[in-house]
């Protein structure tokens, strides 16, 4: 009998990063099993999908050899959630996911991180800055990053990739570049601020060449930064826009004492659901300065990618931008 091919297990398979994965592994001929607590944003033929809460995997069995998993699991919108929803799905996520790789056997982990571990701050920041986490977000990131590593050296055969993303985009991002590329198509882009803010971020595609590339990597454990090195501001990265796609918006600045004016008002709205929140106001002034200093010394970081991934992402999307 043909033995049984491994397959990588990814949970978290049918958010933003997850079903790109998916979508780049079966590309690769690969075996996949896609785990989430909610339904696939799309179906890939081959793959295998089966529905679980990350927080508790004691009763579950993926039923076939499993060589990598894939930790991509989160609760991650800042703000949007209870402080303990972060701590109760990242950390029990980890503490779940490594509890069944050893079940399992399995001695690969992936595990898709974030610069927030790093702390909000205006110094430029890269693998080797002490995490200094600030959010309940970062701090739960952080803490699961910690349990993985536990997991890791445990066993010398063990190994661990731990990607630390920026802000990640592309076809069904539905965040922060997607907003800002439907406010340019509409004609207007308001600065709220600042024009220099710096804004790390990646393609999601070219995240997805990076965390092979980590995978391939001799060493135990890879820890890195995903963005790119060019340290883009947000006026650069709205200029990347207009000049290939939306040649006529018109940008504005508004002055940052009435942005903080407006998160002071706009704090009592907060809890009314009208998607306006005062820490999501102040976040846009703030820059995330991360550089990729593993990437770099790897020489995968190659600068000025970003109008190549807006093109990219335009021909993926068919020039929507969603």
């Amino acid at each position: 009998m043909a033995d049984v091919p491994m397959h990588s297990l990814v949970f978290g398979g049918s958010g933003f990063i997850g079903t790109h994965l998916v979508r780049r592994l079966v590309a690769e001929g690969g075996s996949v099993i896609s785990v989430d607590i909610r339904p696939s944003r799309e179906r890939c033929d081959g793959v295998i999908y089966r529905h679980a809460d990350v927080r508790d995997l004691s009763g579950f069995d993926p039923g076939v050899p499993v060589g990598r998993i894939y930790n991509l699991a989160a609760v991650h919108t800042t703000p949007g959630h209870e402080d303990h929803e972060y701590y109760q799905t990242n950390i029990l996520g980890a503490s779940s996911i490594t509890a069944l790789a050893r079940r399992l056997n399995v001695y690969e982990i992936t595990f898709t991180s974030s610069i927030s571990v790093y702390g909000a701050g205006e110094e430029t920041k890269n693998e080797s800055t002490p995490p200094a986490p600030d959010t309940p977000y970062g701090r739960s990131k952080f803490m699961a990053e910690r349990v993985q590593l536990a997991w890791m050296e445990e066993d010398e055969r063990r190994r661990l990739v731990i990607c630390r993303p920026a802000v990640i985009f592309g076809a069904g991002e539905g965040g922060n570049f997607t907003r800002m590329a439907k406010l340019l198509k509409k004609g207007i882009f308001i600065y709220p601020g600042r024009k220099d803010t710096i804004k790390a971020c990646f393609y999601v595609e070219d995240l997805l060449d990076a965390l092979r590339f980590s995978e391939q990597q001799e060493e135990r454990l890879v820890l890195f930064n995903a963005c790119y090195p060019d340290r883009y501001t947000l006026e650069e990265i709205v200029e990347a826009f207009r000049e290939r796609h939306m040649h006529e918006a018109r940008t504005f600045l508004v002055p940052r004492t009435a942005v903080a004016y407006a998160a002071k008002v706009l704090r009592p709205f907060s809890a009314l659901g009208l998607g306006i929140h005062p820490d999501r106001v102040t976040k846009l002034v703030r820059s995330t300065d991360v550089v990729p200093g593993w990437l770099e010394a790897a020489g995968l970081a190659v600068k000025g990618k970003l109008p190549s991934a807006l093109e990219r992402w335009n021909s993926e999307s068919g020039g929507r931008f969603v």
